[in-house]
């Protein structure tokens, strides 16, 4: 079998087992956010933290619960690496430097996991679990309650209540990603991935010194990393590691456990919005951007008239032999179309148009299919410009979803839209002006641009995964990534949540013969040119400067 035709099987594989999960998976969810029963689990935890779970909040409310839980979590996670050189099962290893631990913990917090460390060389046991483990959950299950409570949006009518955050935060956390990531870990076990708290091994001679070798809660982790769209590893080869990625079948079971989430959430989308048909039509605009981004990265990576690339099948520089070019195309794509992170492969060695693609699908949004949460709830602001659009093309006031849309809420949406690529282009602008941070740059011209690019790119849209080659390990990256980071993660979350609270104050608006149909393929059509449009329009000058002079210089 010919790499060409294994990297397609697999992808066809992976599109089954994603249509499979996809109702049950979107129907539990839209159970799990509109039950009006708690599990004795969950009473308990709402009585620990003084949380009363039947409470209606407004969008300043459900706010002030996102931002207070968040900024517990970087303190707490903050302290934890300080301290690490005194708490049991540190392994040896010293407590983390202050910038470093800003880093990490703002990183983990915003669903980032953008790592300036090497794992198997930092982090300790009880970090790594009572402090980034944990984060992995409640990270992701924030994501999906802000999704959520813009969902309650589009449903309810005449109120500003969305819901209660704690409530949504717990059911997330205990009913979703706890048991669908206990069920991973055991697969990742009984396939390879190892999974216990061993200290450090020596494990014999290499290049003149000695390899050594620790264990950890990898499967565990691996499975949330996965699952929460996080992205952060264990090792410091992230998904390429064997501890974490043993095989070619758990590196297609990996990319499934990023994408099922939010490939889902579109189906529990249209069961709350009561028309699964307005849920089919987001996840159409998804696929049609994800598939169409792994097919030009295997052709990107497959097409070569270079001797050396032609005999050996395609670009295998920085990827794994045992996955193959394919599947490493088709988990780089997936994990930057998310806000993962997790690398199989090192996208700096890719081409100079596969790293440009890499880089382009954060700064669409992450939006396909996104984050746990953070996807749909990005994409559906997408379609609010989008029926916009529509309305000044034909002259008529735009509706989504029952609901119009006037000049507060298209205001929201154009704010949300902005932050992330000022955040990107500003910083990146600054660090290149800068006479030292361009010293962390391992390559000049073009590609040192796409690092830097990358870096801001992935930080200011939560993905975390790197391009490689850039130190990031300084004070300046180590506090403006932060920074990047939890702005990127959380003021977004602001004018979600005042647009929720706009849309739910509404009274539904009558479907009549002049209302856009936004279930039909003709607006999944104008939702992806729109996306594209507004991305390209954005990027393209710093895109010219990096990827693209690179690809076509080569």
């Amino acid at each position: 079998m010919g790499p060409v035709l294994a990297g397609v099987l697999q992808l066809l594989a992976l599109i089954g087992a994603l249509a499979l999960a996809y109702i049950p998976l979107g129907n539990y969810m839209a159970r799990v956010y509109t039950s009006d029963k708690h599990w004795r689990v969950e009473r308990w935890i709402y009585k620990g933290i003084g949380a009363d779970p039947d409470t209606e909040m407004r969008w300043p409310a459900y706010l002030r619960g996102v931002i207070g839980f968040s900024l517990v979590g970087v303190l707490f996670l903050y302290l934890l690496q300080r301290i690490q050189g005194v708490l049991p099962g540190s392994l040896g290893f010293s407590s983390i430097e202050p910038a470093q631990a800003f880093n990490t913990a703002a990183s983990f917090v915003s669903n980032t996991n953008w790592q300036s460390y090497y794992g198997e060389q930092a982090m300790g046991h009880v970090v790594q679990t009572a402090g980034l483990a944990v984060q992995n959950f409640v990270s992701a299950a924030v994501g999906i309650a802000v999704a959520v409570a813009l969902v309650r949006g589009f449903a309810r009518s005449r109120t500003g209540e969305l819901g209660n955050f704690w409530s949504d935060l717990v059911r997330g956390t205990i009913r979703i990603l706890v048991p669908m990531a206990a069920v991973a870990a055991v697969v990742l076990v009984a396939c390879g991935a190892i999974q216990n708290f061993s200290g450090i091994h020596e494990v014999g001679q290499f290049l003149g010194g000695n390899q050594q070798w620790n264990g950890g809660a990898v499967a565990s982790q691996e499975a949330i990393k996965e699952l929460g769209t996080n992205g952060g590893g264990y090792f410091n080869a992230n998904s390429a590691h064997p501890f974490e990625n043993p095989t070619p079948f758990t590196n297609l079971f990996e990319i499934f456990l990023l994408l099922v989430i939010p490939f889902a959430l579109t189906h529990t989308f249209g069961v709350m919005v009561g028309s699964v048909k307005q849920g089919y039509a987001i996840l159409a605009t998804m696929a049609t951007i994800w598939v169409g981004f792994v097919a030009l990265m295997m052709w990107t990576e497959f097409a070569h008239h270079e001797g050396a690339l032609r005999i050996a099948g395609g670009a295998l520089e920085g990827k794994e032999t045992r996955f193959g070019v394919g599947a490493s195309s088709i988990f780089a794509v997936s994990t930057t179309l998310t806000s993962t992170g997790a690398v199989d492969s090192f996208h700096s060695s890719f081409t100079g148009f596969g790293g440009g693609i890499t880089i382009l699908g954060m700064q669409l949004g992450e939006i396909a299919p996104g984050g746990t949460g953070s996807g749909l709830y990005g994409i559906l602001i997408m379609a609010i410009i989008a029926v916009f659009i529509a309305g000044l093309m034909v002259g008529r006031t735009p509706e989504y979803l029952g609901k119009k849309i006037g000049s507060r809420e298209i205001k929201l949406a154009a704010v949300y839209i902005l932050i992330t690529p000022a955040l990107v282009l500003v910083l990146t602008a600054i660090s290149m002006a800068l006479p030292t941070p361009p010293n962390s740059m391992l390559n000049s011209g073009a590609h040192g641009f796409s690092e830097v690019l990358y870096a801001f790119t992935s930080a200011a849209n939560n993905n975390g995964s790197a391009f490689a080659g850039l130190n990031a390990n300084t004070d300046w990256y180590n506090t403006m990534l932060g920074l990047a980071m939890l702005l990127g993660r959380f003021l977004p979350m602001v004018f979600v949540l005042a647009l929720a609270g706009s849309l739910g104050e509404q009274k539904p608006v009558p479907v009549t013969a002049g209302t856009l149909r936004t279930e039909k393929p003709l607006f999944t059509g104008l939702l992806v040119g729109a996306i594209l449009i507004i991305v390209g329009l954005t990027y393209f000058p710093a895109l010219a400067l990096g990827p693209l002079a690179e690809g076509l210089a080569s």
